[in-house]
């Protein structure tokens, strides 16, 4: 259902209570779960254990111990395991055992050219900088270049815990081993695609009384949220949008954001546009309504291009206390404070305009930067990206959507999310969850029809995704209705 990761800060005081009560039993129970899952992997990929060539890159910290601990375990099944030391001085304890089992550590020019079945990734932990020393980018390229496998533990090296940032160089893993609870940089690209397949291992760590970093759906998730109407509602009662979206010079924005509205189930829709755009809405949507009046939620801003009356539309808005989702040009039209029932849908550009950074330090930041955003507008914010993420000034965690495929980078998949955030405030929902399940809906949209589809053909297959998630949260709940 949910998906939470915690901070470095907040890791490491887990961590050390259950180390103060058990001791090196806790490195003990993180090797053996690293080498119960390297030897299901080489049960899939050879057949057995015994006889693998399996290399462990090993580093100074507890995850170097965790991988030496668990090479010892794979040596006594057989396996011809070598450990190469990358950084640092290895762990003294996991160092022991693993010779006593037969391995053997190497330095790094000793690394010899074989075909190596499997690699193991021990170099850095949850307290590593993004990228990888020269040396130990040599390695970890060859490896690559070869399509050896390889098992990180804990997370990639070269990648940041906190951030899922990375370097120049980092390891790229087919799986990661992470123990108790997932870290940022397995939610967050590009962390969490250099992490591979996740596997989470209980080693007894209680994360129940710690706060998330972040929290993200899953499909389960999204179809368990989502605000399906109820057997006796109006179409009042489900919602209704007000767009003033496009503009006679971008009339495309205001069809896709209402496309958006439309399809992923408001109530009821009233255009207020330009006239390009209100043409463009009539000969495609005629259930649209074009007629002012009273809404649940405003949407501003996809397409307006320079508009002279667009800080009065938002200060309108503002003060008749209607929600609103405020998206590219309107951005540039805020008033210095908005509540938090308001929702901004900037990308990295806009967010960085917004708080006076270089693009490239949101782009680098990005959970820091959209906290940042919500803390100084007031406003929920949902920064759009590679990973998109939720702020909200009234909430401790930062919200991940649904992962989508990259091909949705397109113009106008923006304006299209902009209607459906429309859609879910009218409906109700508060707006971090409204800009969370917008963004999942959209990506998990665009995931179960690939493409490249343009974004007004997968505004058009919204509701036969939340169908499909209506059906899913029915069996999920055992419903029979």
């Amino acid at each position: 259902m949910e998906q939470r990761a915690y901070s470095t800060a907040t890791v490491r005081e887990v961590e050390q209570v259950e180390i103060d009560r058990s001791g090196s039993a806790l490195m003990l129970r993180a090797s053996a779960g690293v080498a119960a899952v390297v030897r299901r992997e080489l049960a899939m990929t050879r057949g057995r254990v015994y006889g693998a060539q399996v290399l462990i890159l090993v580093g100074g910290g507890n995850n170097g111990g965790d991988a030496l601990y668990a090479g010892a375990m794979l040596a006594r099944r057989g396996a011809r395991v070598l450990a190469v030391r990358c950084l640092g001085t290895p762990h003294s304890g996991g160092l022991a055992a693993f010779e006593q089992a037969g391995g053997r550590l190497v330095a790094l020019p000793e690394v010899p050219d074989q075909p190596w079945d499997l690699a193991i990734d021990g170099i850095l932990g949850i307290g590593g900088r993004p990228g990888l020393p020269a040396p130990v980018a040599e390695l970890a390229g060859s490896l690559a270049g070869k399509g050896i496998p390889v098992i990180a533990v804990d997370l990639p090296s070269g990648v940041d815990s906190d951030s899922g940032a990375v370097g120049d160089h980092w390891i790229r893993a087919r799986r990661t081993v992470t123990f108790g609870a997932r870290k940022p940089c397995h939610l967050v690209e590009p962390g969490r695609s250099a992490t591979g397949e996740l596997t989470m291992i209980d080693i007894g760590l209680d994360f129940a009384a710690a706060r998330p970093e972040l929290i993200a759906l899953d499909v389960a998730g999204l179809a368990a949220l989502w605000p399906y109407p109820g057997r006796h509602v109006d179409k009042y009662a489900r919602g209704v949008v007000g767009l003033d979206t496009g503009s006679d010079s971008y009339p495309g924005a205001g069809l896709l954001s209402t496309l958006g509205a439309v399809y992923s189930g408001a109530g009821m829709v009233r255009f207020l546009g330009a006239d390009h755009p209100t043409s463009l809405v009539g000969a495609e949507l005629p259930n649209v309504v074009f007629a002012p009046g009273r809404v649940q939620a405003h949407v501003f801003g996809s397409g307006w291009g320079d508009r002279p009356d667009g800080a009065r539309l938002i200060k309108d808005a503002l003060d008749a206390g209607t929600p609103a989702v405020v998206d590219a040009d309107g951005l540039r039209l805020l008033p210095d404070r908005l509540p938090s029932s308001w929702l901004l849908t900037p990308h990295a550009g806009e967010l960085a305009r917004l708080l006076g950074w270089e693009r490239s330090a949101v782009e680098a930041a990005p959970i820091r930067a959209v906290r940042a955003g919500a803390e100084q507008t007031g406003a929920t914010v949902l920064l759009k990206g590679a990973t998109q993420l939720v702020a909200s000034p009234d909430t401790a965690p930062v919200w991940v959507a649904l992962p989508g495929p990259s091909w949705t980078a397109q113009a106008g998949s923006g304006d299209v999310l902009a209607g459906i955030c429309g859609t879910l405030l009218a409906a109700g929902q508060p707006a971090f969850r409204a800009g969370q399940l917008a963004a999942s809906l959209q990506a998990y949209a665009a995931t179960r029809h690939p493409g490249p589809r343009p974004p007004q053909d997968l505004a058009r297959l919204l509701p036969e995704t939340i169908a499909q998630l209506a059906e899913t949260a029915r069996i999920g709940t055992g419903r029979s209705d």
